[in-house]
């Protein structure tokens, strides 16, 4: 089969004939459709971000694709069956806490390696192997629809934010960091979850604008000034009221006084959640959490039923994928694939490589 090869970090990826997916028990083979070209993929590949992954691998976080074949453990699973390619690798000798790897990007740790040299390459080829569980059935879709469909990999990580803080049905959240990809997706996610009130952050003045336009009347925005009193207090005036929840998306970029503007905004026995890039610092009073009951979750990713809930959701018409914009590429330009994503980041765009 064709796939895209990553060599060496700070090298393009070479489109190059590999061995066919060899299936085992436990796991399926996928054809794949479309898989998504994330925006920081080039600082991934080059090295800037430090990123958990051993090569040469062929890269891709997740896709969407037909299934090929399945191993004698599959109940449920067809040939033939659409399904979403889940990258969210968990192992399963501990259910308690798993090591967790994003398949075809990183290792979430250094003990998750073992589980990524396993599971080692992505979905920018024409054929994937995954774990039984990766491959989510979606149902009958058409084709050329493929692409569009891998918009809920930029709904599924704020969603698992909101199912980790539970948010409720009229509650009031703020979405901290809501002008990237996955920022958007919680504004649009809070929405379709029954929010009352949703506060969107961010310092791009023209993208919060169009967020409001596209998500009606219930979202009021803030920009960032970097002032973090100030912008804390914009926040709960934006709310109208108490903040229920908040859910943080801030890239590694940001300032970790962004958090703590955002954190320290929630109403007493609120609930914070953290999924964002900040690597160091943003501490947060110890007598404010204690005293005022805050519950602050850390969150990576999402739990194994959020996709077929959110599949759901789209099939239901609670959620809807045509409000994106989305430039596909061959396989063979992966690397022209690579540079658009990067220079077509933010809410709303989407970068595919179709095998």
């Amino acid at each position: 089969m064709k796939a895209a090869v990553l060599k060496a970090l700070g090298t393009p990826l070479s489109v190059e004939t590999v061995p066919d997916p060899v299936l085992g028990t436990g796991e399926v083979i996928v054809d794949v459709a479309a898989a998504n070209v994330l925006a920081y993929a080039r600082d991934v590949f080059s090295g800037k971000r430090n990123y958990l992954l051993e090569l040469p691998i062929v890269p891709g976080s997740g896709g969407i694709g037909r299934v090929r074949a399945i191993g004698p453990d599959a109940t449920r699973l067809a040939v033939g069956d659409w399904v979403f390619i889940d990258p969210t690798v968990r192992g399963r000798d501990d259910a308690v806490a798993p090591d967790i790897i994003l398949q075809g990007l990183t290792a979430g740790s250094e003990a998750a390696y073992r589980l990524q040299r396993y599971y080692h390459d992505g979905a920018f080829a024409e054929q994937v192997r995954v774990p039984t569980e990766n491959a989510v059935p979606i149902g009958t879709i058409d084709p050329t629809e493929a692409s569009r469909w891998l918009g809920l990999g930029r709904l599924l990580v704020p969603y698992g934010g909101f199912l980790a803080g539970r948010l409720l049905p009229g509650e009031t959240l703020l979405v901290n960091g809501a002008t990237g990809a996955f920022g958007s997706g919680g504004v649009a996610m809070g929405v379709a979850m029954g929010a009352a009130r949703i506060v969107a952050t961010g310092r791009n003045a023209e993208v919060l604008a169009d967020l409001k336009r596209r998500m009606g009347e219930r979202v009021g925005t803030v920009q960032m000034t970097g002032d973090e009193e100030e912008d804390r207090r914009r926040m709960q005036q934006a709310a109208g009221g108490v903040i229920d929840v908040v859910l943080d998306l801030l890239p590694p970029e940001a300032n970790s006084s962004w958090v703590r503007a955002a954190a320290l905004a929630v109403r007493p026995y609120g609930r914070v959640v953290l999924m964002g890039g900040i690597r160091e610092g943003g501490a947060l009073p110890y007598a404010w959490r204690m005293r005022s009951g805050i519950e602050i979750r850390g969150q990576w990713m999402y739990a194994r039923d959020a996709v077929p809930r959110l599949a759901g959701m789209v099939r239901s018409g609670q959620i809807r994928l045509d409000g994106l914009a989305v430039s596909e590429f061959p396989l063979d330009r992966i690397n022209e694939a690579v540079a658009h994503a990067a220079a077509n980041a933010g809410p709303f765009k989407m970068t595919v490589v179709c095998p």
